[in-house]
Parts: C-alpha cells; structure tokens; sequence
C-alpha cells in the first residue's frame, strides 16, 4: 500500500517538529501485551508503520525492532530533577532520525515506567498522535482472545485519505527547518480554568466580544513571550495557531489520520502588545481567526502548492522563533487518560519543544501552560 502525502504534510516532510512525550506510570507496566497490540495496529495505522519515500508513504513488514525498544535501569524516576534535566536527558533517548515514522521506547525503572512514543510529524498531527497512542492504550489492556482484539482495534479504524479534497503529488524542494541549536529555559505554568472562564465573562460583559478558552491562554503566552525576543530586531510578532480543521471539513472527520491542521498568523507589533492587557490581546486574537470550510481550506491548501512550485522554501515552515511564538493547545487531548493497564499517567513531559513556543495542557482544575523561551 502507499499514499501520497499531503499539502500539509510536506511542511513536515524534512522530519522537523516530531511529536514526543514522555509518560511515567509509578506502578509499571508489563509490555507484552504492549508489543502485541503495536503488532495488532500496524496493518489499520500501517501508515505510521511504513516507511517515507519522495512524496509517498509506502507500507512496509512489521518487524517490532524497528518500532520498539526496551531498556532495565536500576535506580529510580525522579520526576523532580528539573524541566531542563528531564528534557536533556530524555530527548535523547528515542533515534533522532526515525528510519520509519514511529517509535516506542519503553525504559523500566525500580519506581515504575516511562514510555516515550515519537512520531514524525509526517505521520500525522498531535490529534493523530494520541487518536493512536488511544488505541494502543486500549488493547494493551485487552484480553488474549485474537478475535476480540482485531474487533477492539477496528473500533479505532481512521481514515487515511490524505489528498480527498485536492489530489497533489508532493515533488519535493529543500526545506529548511530553523533548528534551536541555542539554550532556552522550561517553564510551567498552571492557570486555573476558573480564572479563564471568569476573563472570557468580562471580556464579554466590557467589550461586547466573544473570546475563547484558547484566546486568553494564547495572549497569557503572547505577554509573556514578547518581552523574551529583545535580541531581534524587527517589530513585527507572529503569533502562529494550528488549527484542527476535522469537523470543519466533512470529507476528513474525526477519525482523519494526518495532518488535519491550518496554521494561522496573527501579526501583531511589538510596541502595541505592550500597551495591551490581556483582554485587547485576546479579542485580536478571535479577530484573526479564519472562517473554515471547504472552500477556504481548499484555498489554503493552494497556497501552499504556490509555495511548493516557486521552491519558497522559506515559507515552507511551521513558525520562525526569532519573529514570533508557536502556541499549541493540546488541552482536549486525552494525553493525561492513557491508561495502559494501570491506571492513567502520573507524570507527563511534552518532549517536543522549540525555542519560542508553547503547549496547552490540562489537568481537573487547572490548563498548564509549558513555555519555551
């Protein structure tokens, strides 16, 4: 089997901005049946399976030693060490260069279990990361009866056409990926989703607008990331969104494994977003968004071609760091409910960090914001 990727996806194409995460479980997990339920979903995920070639992902035979690797330490998880340790130590674990567009490292510890799952960003976006870690998750507390496993699995079957709304055959330019070669500090943040709920009121009850969960964290992101880039000189800020446009676009659905994202800009100019409070931040920000159906996703989807047949590989980006901030809100992702057998994770790590950027997370009460700047 094969398929050709998609406009989106070429953006990916040169392995940049892999997906990561580290998951501790202080009651260690047991992986046999974690291996046998990789083996299980790599014909109905055979994509992530498979293997990239010149615009084409190509389905390949499974063999688990391309996919997985499992390592005994003998001391103990500590969750404490500090955001910078845990994530120079920990990044480095899976291969930096996926001969495939998946891979599982599983590190046993006297404490308990560390999965760290990485998917190249070709594979597909963080919805399609955790639509499959899901279903991995799920069958590795199945049962032994094979018939009952393939009917949990094809519960969980997505849907792999890419290029439904536009053919597209991918020639490939050289694409360049702004590397954080530069030290840049961790932070988190937790903000109580109460306190959001009661900024979107008054945003609404002051200004008569109508501002998001996402709009608020976003311009939090933004006043806190604007102060950080003194060192560039251009007055212009970015401020990038991805966007799952899955239930905005009926042909893909939410079972749609790829890249099911539209990035939108907001530009903004730095001597402003000091002057604005939160609120004004905000209500730019809702301002700016797209109105998303075929018709304009089409369009985008265009313009990326446009990109692609100028061989702008400039523009062939996700976001620039030293002219902006990439906030990614991963907040109804079920990163926090991936219950392998044991219960659900007790210490999660997005791996996955570029300079300027941040990652919405959420726990019961609070979002948590993971900033990098």
């Amino acid at each position: 089997m094969k398929i050709n990727i998609s406009q989106i996806d070429t953006i990916f194409a040169n392995g940049s901005y892999p997906i990561e995460f580290l998951l501790y479980y202080k009651e260690g997990l047991k992986t046999d049946n974690i291996r046998s339920a990789l083996n299980t979903l790599s014909s109905i995920f055979w994509p992530i399976f498979g293997e990239y070639q010149a615009g084409t992902i190509h389905s390949d035979t499974y063999h688990e030693a391309d996919f997985f690797d499992e390592e005994l330490v003998d001391q103990e998880f500590d969750k404490e060490e500090g955001n910078r340790k845990i994530y120079e130590r920990y990044s480095r674990v899976n291969p930096s260069d996926l001969k495939k567009l998946f891979f599982l490292k599983v590190i046993q510890y006297r404490n308990g279990t560390v999965l760290i799952p990485k998917m190249n960003h070709l594979a597909g976006d963080g919805y399609s990361y955790f639509f499959f870690l899901s279903a991995l998750a799920e069958l590795s507390k199945g049962t032994d009866d094979p018939v009952k496993n393939n009917s949990m699995a094809s519960s969980y079957e997505p849907s792999h056409h890419r290029t439904i709304l536009k053919e597209f055959r991918y020639k490939e330019i050289e694409s360049i990926s702004i590397a954080d070669k530069e030290e840049f500090t961790i932070e988190f943040e937790e903000i109580p989703k109460k306190t959001v709920r009661s900024i979107i009121k008054t945003v609404a009850s002051d200004s008569n607008h109508r501002v998001s969960g996402n709009d608020i964290l976003s311009a939090m992101v933004i006043k806190k990331m604007v102060g950080t880039q003194n060192e560039y000189s251009k007055d212009d800020f970015q401020l990038t969104i991805p966007i799952d446009v899955r239930r905005q676009i009926r042909e893909y659905g939410v079972n749609y494994f790829g890249n099911g994202l539209m990035f939108n800009v907001t530009n903004f100019k730095k001597n402003d977003l000091e002057k604005l409070d939160i609120n004004e931040i905000a209500i730019g920000i809702r301002k700016s968004m797209p109105d998303i159906n075929n018709e304009s996703y089409l369009e985008y989807l265009l313009s990326i071609e446009a990109i692609i047949a100028n061989r702008q590989s400039n523009k062939l980006k996700v976001y620039d760091p030293r002219s902006g901030c990439l906030v990614t809100n991963l907040s109804m992702l079920p990163a926090n409910k991936l219950n392998f057998g044991t219960g659900d994770p007790d210490f999660i790590f997005p791996i996955t960090i570029g300079k300027n950027s941040a990652a919405i997370l959420s726990n019961r009460d609070n979002y948590i914001l993971r900033l990098a700047y």
